[in-house]
């Protein structure tokens, strides 16, 4: 719900110009003017072009600075996994893995919400403090998500030396650190739902040599006894449980 109030409210922000000005061809985004030859040009400001170049990044903030590909990445080895390839469909998945990045991500916007957006709109904090105060939860939530040997391989590509602690790290070296950490911590993940239904492969595949059925397919046989076993272990109840608590659960 906080990250969609601080949508709400960035919108509210760019539409109260156009809501409330004046003049209808003169509004802070687009300004109508008169060349020397008497013919109207339109000019874009130069904050409207920033808040666009902004916004185009959300997606890339989504996915690497969040919990999302941690998510994505073991709901698609879970499919795979149970021999299905288009179901559920990955619309289904990327919007679960939306939803569930919310609900790990609370705390965190909650934490932004509260210490940047609401003291930068009561016009307390400058827009660059208000960036530096949203930055801290962001960062601490990756690096308590990032182990040390990745953040010190980028660190030590990057030929740094003015980095004393981990906290002090910038989001060029966070970010990359942080999401090759996801990436290792998804594919252990993946790698332990993975062994079950491999064990049933196996026995039906040995099952099914044994009494001379090599010409038909294991998985064809296999497919029902794994969606059988993930719905008596209520398996979608421990994979996102398993992924809500590899974070530290939601906690602030």
């Amino acid at each position: 719900m906080a990250a969609l109030r601080m949508v709400l409210t960035l919108a509210l922000m760019l539409a109260a110009p156009l809501a409330y000005a004046a003049d209808p061809l003169s509004i802070p985004a687009i300004t109508l003017g008169t060349n020397a030859e008497g013919a109207q040009e339109y000019s874009v400001s130069l904050q409207i072009l920033l808040i666009m170049t902004a916004l185009s990044f959300i997606p890339a903030f989504v996915m690497l600075m969040t919990s999302f590909t941690r998510i994505i990445i073991v709901f698609s080895i879970l499919r795979q996994a149970l021999g299905l390839q288009q179901t559920p469909s990955n619309q289904i998945l990327t919007g679960m893995a939306l939803f569930l990045t919310l609900f790990i991500m609370a705390p965190v916007f909650d934490r932004v919400n509260q210490d940047a957006l609401q003291p930068y709109l009561a016009e307390k904090l400058t827009a660059q403090d208000a960036v530096a105060k949203a930055q801290v939860p962001i960062k601490d939530f990756m690096l308590a998500q990032t182990r040390s040997s990745d953040l010190e391989l980028f660190m030590r590509l990057s030929k740094r030396t003015d980095i004393a602690t981990p906290d002090q790290a910038p989001l060029t070296i966070l970010v990359p650190a942080f999401v090759t950490s996801e990436l290792k911590t998804a594919f252990q993940i993946g790698f332990m739902i993975f062994i079950p239904f491999l064990i049933i492969d196996l026995v039906v595949a040995s099952v099914l040599m044994a009494m001379g059925m090599m010409m038909l397919s294991p998985l064809i046989i296999s497919l029902p006894f794994k969606i059988m076993l993930f719905v008596l272990v209520d398996g979608w109840a421990l994979i996102i449980g398993t992924l809500a608590s590899s974070f530290g659960g939601v906690s602030p």
